[in-house]
């Protein structure tokens, strides 16, 4: 992946089978091409099996501002991660899979299931904005000369702009739908 990332599709073979401590020809018998093996190695990082166990790691007993702290911190590393290794390959976006989010707003519901009485909104919906949140602030894009740090969007998460209280946020929403 570091020489992806530096080279993107231009790197050599060679270079990857250096890289790998094996022979040239090797590449090619595993994988055929080094398209292949380009194809191959993209797919395996994009596998989110690491993001899943580091959510699922979160220790219960965490008050909530450090479980969403870390949270934050967890999915900000993996979509920059993810856009960097994208854009030096070139693909525009990641393949899509829709259940995944599904699966890692669950996992998010059930690390902070504990402290449902301190959300305004449910563990489900709280894991979506986390996502948006994070998504956004590791698009570089948009945030020129405006990064955010993950305790900043922790704050954010849990605290908003103005930290109105439940009955506010729910009303303001309903309304704006009005």
């Amino acid at each position: 992946m570091p020489l992806l990332v530096e080279y993107g599709r231009d790197v050599t073979s060679k270079q990857l089978a250096e890289a790998a401590g094996v022979a040239e020809g090797t590449i090619f018998r595993a994988f055929g091409d080094k398209e292949s093996l380009i194809e191959a190695a993209v797919a395996k990082f994009l596998d989110p099996e690491s993001l899943r166990i580091g959510l699922q790691s979160i220790a219960p007993e965490l008050p909530l501002e450090d479980k969403v702290l870390r949270i934050v911190e967890l999915m900000m590393q993996r979509f920059s991660e993810v856009f960097r290794v994208m854009a030096a390959v070139g693909a525009t976006h990641p393949p899509k899979r829709h259940e995944r989010r599904h699966v890692f707003a669950d996992i998010i519901a059930e690390v902070l299931a504990p402290q449902l009485a301190n959300l305004n909104w449910s563990p489900e919906r709280t894991a979506h904005v986390i996502r948006l949140v994070t998504f956004s602030a590791s698009l570089k894009e948009f945030n020129a000369g405006m990064e955010f740090t993950p305790r900043e969007l922790t704050d954010i998460v849990l605290y908003g702009i103005a930290g109105k209280p439940a009955a506010a946020l729910h009303a303001t929403t309903t309304e704006s739908r009005d």
